[in-house]
């Protein structure tokens, strides 16, 4: 052997000075996110910032010349132990916007924080920040008419069509994320009504992770990916974010919302929608309400299954957008009523004892019900994604006469927000021009110039008053269709950065979205937050969560406990007595089955015309169907007319499917060979009746909750996949019409939700 004397030397002397750098607390397992594990309470002793992980080298300091100057490689990262202003200001507070008194306005000299969400805006070039991850599309909304009594904005007049686009997104993913992951949606929708724009900017879930928008940035770069490694994408999984929402309990809420089947979404189409906030209407005479927006899917609210939803993420991280394209395409369009929770606007804009200008908060719909007041129908898919979709600009304050905003401090930041996002996003001042964001009223707004100008802009006089040019443009009444602010009384107590004392109230509400769930539902949610929390490293993120959950419920504290292998901690709050609100469950109820889709598996001697009519009759159900082969192409039998083949074998998955008929028996196609296709399973086993693909697709149905079933032989395949035929949601007979019309019953449930018996002691 050649002589490595020297290379040894030199390898022994590496892995000395690597030893020698680990501190002696160093972890056996990679991924800490920190260089030291953090202490279970929130450190409040100032000290300098920790130290860089060892795996961790910032780059060399030298000018934009290539000149070095000798400095430490951490001499460009923050230093000094007290929270500053980017000018080196120590701070006192960073969690409550500066207001005219705990419940007032906030002030515009707040200049912290335009500072911190001015510069969270800028944070992505030219991705959005949040939100990056969307799919859109074009339709109409009708008004019933039924809102003109409080509110006299134009489009809610009696069958006023008014051309929408709607957006819908995840949160936390870049662009290139998948769909199907644990996150929130936003729902926004951009009203082309002939006042000018509306944009209703909302999410699926009906509250927020903070109450004052100066602690958005603070949570958006806690549930980001962590900023050194940029893992894990898309996903609230990991220590930072846990970090944060343990300690910062206003997150409570929204966290379980989250951690439910809400947080993973079956499609857009049975995504239900949420304005957060609480808005002011202003009626013809000037009369005002307080009110929450909703929008209710006329399909339902429907949910993945956590494998489901991985599994997906996999095998077509485009499932959402390629649903609701699809379905806009084959005419099954989608549906929401929009409606509005209405509430007196009384002085202390209260209502039962709920603060109405906190957005963690819900108002249940037993006490105030929805009341619709239009239909949205989307029936037009984009022409382009870059110019519609990627372009498109919300924002709240793109308001119309009649809507008008209240003193929530989250709604307050935002509406400086957006604006100031857009300019960065979309190249400066003029993104209203792009065709997307245009108004389909009027424009004279004296605005001129800037990056993107599109306008070819008439007369000398952009300013106001004016007589060059003939005094033109002139300011609206009410009567001229005019926006005026609705005259607010305020009762400043001089200005302050705090909170209301009604806002500390953390956990009431998680108690009753808890005690509103379903026996299966809350087996989820403990799911849910055990594998989140089971992704996490720190120790003492899980003790401080399960201390949060002690003060939601001891059964959901304790079961959480157990997975992690944690004892559960004893709560410190008062479990409050609350009375459930039915309407926050997905289980229990039927809805329409158009637009779902069935998976109907046939072997290329199935009776074919049985097979072309069960195929109708789901396309007359405004379903879907989805002819499954061994192979490409179309399947055909001497003396039949052939069925086309939309799927085969090999790229069939179960998760595409909301049911799984069977034609007969699928024998194994010539490609059912593991080392072609690994679902085919092992070559060596021996050989089976039923293609092991098929197999694979019932069994992973079943798991799921779906209906299944057949006609002819097809019980054959559910016995060789081990599902008996008397089972939950197995419908199985000699006529493929009868089949389909027992199939569609348990489609209108969603699934078969008698497949996941929960434990007693959850329904307590």
């Amino acid at each position: 052997m050649t002589d490595q004397g020297p290379v040894k030397k030199i390898v022994d002397k590496v892995a000395e000075l690597a030893e020698a750098a680990l501190p002696d607390d160093s972890p056996e397992v990679p991924g800490a996110p920190a260089p030291r594990p953090p202490t279970l309470a929130e450190p409040v002793e100032p000290a300098d910032p920790l130290p860089p992980k060892q795996d961790q080298e910032a780059p060399a300091v030298v000018s934009a010349t290539g000149r070095t100057d000798g400095a430490e490689a951490d001499a460009r990262s923050q230093h000094g132990a007290y929270l500053t202003t980017a000018q080196g200001t120590r701070l006192h507070d960073s969690d409550h916007s500066l207001k005219a008194g705990p419940r007032g306005p906030v002030l515009l000299q707040d200049h912290h924080l335009r500072e911190k969400i001015t510069h969270f805006d800028h944070e992505r070039i030219p991705e959005r920040v949040v939100h990056a991850r969307g799919a859109a599309a074009h339709g109409v909304f009708r008004a019933y008419g039924t809102a003109t009594g409080i509110c006299r904005a134009a489009f809610l007049a009696e069958d006023v069509e008014t051309p929408v686009f709607v957006r819908f997104s995840t949160v936390l993913g870049s662009r290139g994320s998948a769909d199907t992951v644990r996150d929130t949606r936003g729902f926004a929708t951009k009203f082309y009504t002939t006042e000018g724009v509306f944009d209703l900017v909302g999410n699926n879930i009906p509250v927020f992770f903070v109450q004052d928008a100066i602690k958005f940035p603070d949570v958006v770069h806690a549930a980001k990916p962590h900023p050194d490694r940029e893992i894990p994408q898309a996903q609230s999984a990991h220590d930072t974010f846990w970090d944060f929402v343990s300690l910062h309990t206003e997150a409570t809420h929204h966290t379980l919302w989250n951690m439910s089947d809400r947080g993973i979404p079956r499609s857009y189409r049975t995504m239900e929608g949420f304005g957060v906030h609480t808005f002011r209407l202003v009626d013809a005479e000037g009369g005002t309400v307080l009110v929450k927006w909703h929008w209710k899917p006329k399909l339902g609210v429907h949910s993945l299954v956590w494998e489901e939803a991985q599994l997906i993420a996999g095998l077509d991280p485009d499932f959402h957008r390629r649903d609701l394209y699809d379905a806009i395409e084959s005419g099954a369009f989608p549906e929401w009523e929009l409606g509005v929770q209405v509430f007196p606007d009384n002085e202390e804009q209260v209502f039962e004892g709920i603060d109405l200008l906190d957005p963690t908060k819900i108002v249940p719909e037993e006490l105030a019900p929805v009341q619709p007041v239009g239909l949205l129908t989307l029936n037009g898919n984009p022409t382009n994604f870059f110019a519609e979709v990627e372009q498109v600009a919300f924002h709240p304050g793109h308001l119309v006469p009649g809507i008008d905003v209240t003193d929530d401090p989250l709604l307050a930041g935002r509406l400086f927000s957006y604006l100031d996002t857009q300019i960065t996003r979309l190249g400066g001042p003029n993104f209203a021009q792009i065709p997307i964001n245009r108004t389909h009223a009027p424009v004279n707004d004296m605005l001129r110039d800037g990056f993107h100008q599109d306008a070819v802009h008439g007369g000398v006089a952009p300013y106001k008053p004016n007589s060059l040019d003939g005094g033109c443009p002139f300011f609206a009444g009410a009567g001229e269709h005019g926006y005026i602010e609705h005259p607010t009384p305020i009762a400043a107590t001089g200005k302050v950065r705090e909170a209301p004392v009604s806002f500390s109230d953390h956990f009431t509400q998680p108690r009753l979205f808890w005690s509103s769930m379903s026996p299966v539902e809350r087996e989820h949610i403990i799911a849910a937050y055990t594998f989140e929390l089971g992704k996490c490293y720190e120790q003492a993120v899980k003790e401080r969560t399960l201390k949060v959950l002690a003060n939601i419920d001891p059964y959901l504290c304790a079961q959480v406990a157990q997975g992690l292998g944690l004892p559960a901690p004893e709560r410190s709050e008062h479990l409050a007595d609350i009375a459930p609100s039915p309407a926050l469950s997905q289980v229990g109820r039927t809805w329409p089955t158009a637009g779902r889709v069935v998976g109907l598996v046939a072997a290329p001697d199935a009776d074919l015309a049985g097979l072309d009519t069960v195929r109708r009759a789901v396309l007359d159900a405004d379903m879907v169907p989805l002819v499954v082969g061994p192979t490409g192409g179309a399947l055909r039998v001497d003396g039949e007319e052939p069925v086309a083949v939309q799927r085969t074998f090999a790229t069939a998955r179960s998760l595409e499917f909301d049911a799984v008929l069977l034609a007969g028996v699928p024998a194994p196609g010539l490609d059912a060979d593991g080392a072609r296709d690994a679902k085919a399973g092992n070559p060596a086993a021996p050989a089976a009746p039923v293609d092991p693909r098929i197999t694979l697709m019932l069994t992973e149905a079943w798991r799921h909750g779906k209906a299944v079933g057949g006609w002819g032989a097809a019980g054959q395949a559910l016995e060789a996949a081990g599902i008996p035929a008397d089972a939950p949601g197995v419908v199985l007979g000699d006529d493929g019409e009868d089949v389909l019309a027992g199939i569609t019953t348990l489609l209108a449930a969603h699934r078969v939700w008698e497949r996941f018996p929960a434990p007693p002691e959850s329904s307590d």
